[in-house]
């Protein structure tokens, strides 16, 4: 993944890495087939692990999702696993993901050959994509699957995540976190609600089911009404995973082609 047009070419797709922090974290990046020059690029968030996914499985299908976007909509497209996930080196935290997703964004300027910077984010990896794209003005625009409003209730039993954390192996050593008091206030320090307000008047689209069993679709609508003039889309009977629900793929693509056209 180098920075000329030839290797770009002759290296459509790739595995890569990039370093966050000291930590070393797996990524995945792909450009359409073919075309030289500069893209929009694009950076795809998993969420937190859930159900019978530990953590070593989080986003398995999503370079999948990156060759689409990729070769369907003609974005440079990357996608990674956040610290503590996959193949990726370390223990989670939320301020480390929203240091990885900031690394991500510096990875995709240095290698991708883009003229601006996209985020959408499913689950957890929405509301995160939210909190970085607020305070970050390369980010053009922002696409939340599934995303919570707050991490409240994360941070109303801290010492239970953390033992939830520990349980799917998104913490994997004994002695972490070394100070358990400041990473459960950073459980209260970032709120997609407010980088929501801030993140405006970027475009943003919001996509929920309304069917979620871990995220009510409340939160969708509170984040919509927060930016002011978000595209809300809530999926009937659709549930937390929208990225296997072919309707709500069909509206993301749909929003990123008319996004990259009206730029």
């Amino acid at each position: 993944m180098a920075g000329n047009d030839e290797t770009l070419v002759s290296t459509m797709a790739s595995n890569d890495s990039f370093l966050s922090g000291g930590l070393r974290l797996a990524s995945y990046f792909a450009r359409p087939n073919g075309v030289l020059g500069t893209l929009p690029g694009l950076i795809l968030c998993h969420g937190f692990p859930i159900g019978p996914l530990d953590a070593r499985q989080s986003a398995g299908t999503f370079p999948q999702l990156i060759d689409r976007i990729a070769n369907e909509v003609g974005f440079a497209a990357l996608t990674f696993t956040f610290r503590g996930c996959g193949a990726s080196e370390g223990d989670f935290s939320l301020q480390g993901w929203v240091d990885d997703l900031r690394a991500a964004v510096d990875h995709l300027v240095e290698v991708g050959n883009v003229g601006s910077i996209w985020l959408v984010g499913t689950n957890t990896g929405a509301s995160i994509a939210l909190s970085v794209a607020a305070d970050d003005p390369r980010v053009t625009g922002c696409a939340a699957l599934s995303g919570r409003a707050d991490f409240d209730d994360w941070a109303e039993q801290p010492r239970r995540f953390l033992e939830h954390a520990r349980e799917i192996g998104a913490i994997r050593r004994a002695g972490f976190p070394q100070n358990f008091d400041e990473w459960t206030r950073e459980l209260r320090r970032f709120r997609p609600i407010d980088a929501a307000r801030r993140f405006a008047p970027r475009p943003l689209l919001v996509l929920h089911g309304d069917d979620d069993e871990s995220v009510p679709a409340a939160d969708a609508r509170v984040l919509a009404q927060a930016h002011g003039s978000a595209e809300l889309r809530v999926i009937p009977g659709a549930g937390h995973r929208l990225r296997h629900d072919p309707r709500a793929l069909a509206v993301l693509l749909g929003w990123l082609d008319r996004q990259r056209t009206a730029g």
